[in-house]
């Protein structure tokens, strides 16, 4: 029998939509820099809703023309041959959507110092460019070096303001040790462009932005992400339920939220495996979440594993010790009470759990990141 509704929780992709949840005064002021052309590096811990932020904002500034938003992932262009490619696409598409501009756009880079082949699928219309390896470095830099400066030219010239949305950033220096210098060198010159990076690790992007030595230092208003506040996150998730024929009681909302501490990812995900668990027409139970939270555990065996596999044995006993109980502060006593090694190797195991943001600090002292984890280690690990 076919569903009435579809599950209202999403996990995995881009949350979007219906399924963003709030965020909303960080949505507009996030906006409100792209409209002032403020260059933007957002901070958060991974699956806290950077990628989900940012297009909530710049899908929004697009559809009210308050801006033309081009996007490059850094993941996806391992050389900057391949950069060059998806840059020139997303300027194509994306900073050039009108027929007379995309013409303008493609006489453009015919003026390229490397010209790409220009393919264009005549089933779907869209159009792949194609930098061929082998140029000299200086040849590929001046490509790059123009294609940075389009943005800026095109915002110019259709009296607009752009962005560039450029994710995974800490890849640049991968990529080429010289590239963020030559980025940086263009980028403070484009006052019509809000530059918004976006990275999944997160000591690596406070480096690249805080380093007095680093081209980038002080480039960029830091915007942190925290968890969703209760108060906030507790009626998306009612509204989610009602609005699918479901119900909730607000303490078995509490009680998810208890659960993922207002992680982002982890109560979409939670909610997600609860809302399959109730039928239509009825109300979640803590049953329904106890079921739910198995689930969830039983889903994330793999990549737990995985994780468990890999790290250290010094490792493994801070993350039991955390799960159990996070802390302020690593006494001798705590060490005793879980069987710690000496404090320098448990700073170090921490500060390595840090950098792979296994291990947070906030309110409560240091804690195992993502709650599931936490719950996966004492079910099954402790």
């Amino acid at each position: 029998m076919a569903r009435k509704h579809p599950n209202p929780f999403r996990y995995g992709d881009l949350a979007l939509d219906e399924a963003f949840t709030d965020r909303e005064g960080e949505t507009l002021e996030l906006k409100q820099d792209i409209r002032n052309g403020q260059n933007v590096v957002l901070f958060a811990p991974r699956r806290y809703g950077k990628s989900s932020l940012v297009w909530r904002a710049t899908q929004e500034l697009v559809a009210a023309g308050e801006a033309l938003v081009a996007q490059v992932d850094l993941l996806a262009t391992p050389s900057k041959e391949k950069l060059a490619e998806k840059l020139a696409a997303s300027i194509y598409e994306d900073l050039a959507p009108a027929a007379r501009v995309r013409e303008k756009v493609a006489s453009l880079f015919s003026g390229l110092r490397i010209t790409p082949k220009i393919v264009l699928d005549p089933n779907t219309g869209n159009v792949t460019f194609a930098f061929d390896a082998g140029h000299a470095a200086e040849d590929v830099d001046a490509t790059l070096e123009r294609l940075f400066e389009l943005p800026a030219q095109i915002a110019t010239e259709r009296k607009t303001r752009a962005a560039l949305v450029i994710d995974e950033f800490q890849e640049v220096v991968d990529i080429d040790p010289h590239l963020p210098a030559l980025m940086r060198s263009i980028f403070q010159q484009q006052t019509e462009v809000a530059h918004v990076y976006l990275g999944s690790k997160r000591h690596m992007m406070q480096r690249i932005f805080n380093d007095a030595n680093e081209p980038f230092w002080r480039s960029a208003k830091q915007m942190e992400l925290d968890v969703i506040a209760p108060e906030l996150f507790a009626p998306f998730v009612e509204q989610c339920f009602a609005r699918t024929d479901r119900g909730i009681d607000r303490s078995l909302v509490d009680r998810v939220l208890g659960v993922t501490r207002g992680h982002p990812y982890a109560t979409q995900e939670l909610c997600y495996f609860l809302w399959e668990t109730v039928p239509e027409g009825f109300s979640a139970t803590e049953g329904d979440l106890d079921a739910a939270l198995v689930a969830v555990l039983r889903s994330e065996n793999a990549h737990f594993s995985r994780i468990w596999d890999k790290a250290a044995r010094s490792h493994r006993l801070v993350l039991q010790a955390l799960a159990k109980e996070p802390r302020k502060s690593i006494t001798e006593e705590y060490r005793r009470a879980n069987g710690l090694p000496p404090d320098a190797t448990v700073r170090k195991a921490i500060r390595t759990l840090s950098e792979d943001e296994l291990v947070v600090r906030d309110d409560e002292g240091y804690r195992v990141s993502e709650p599931f984890f936490a719950e996966w280690i004492l079910r099954f690990e402790s």
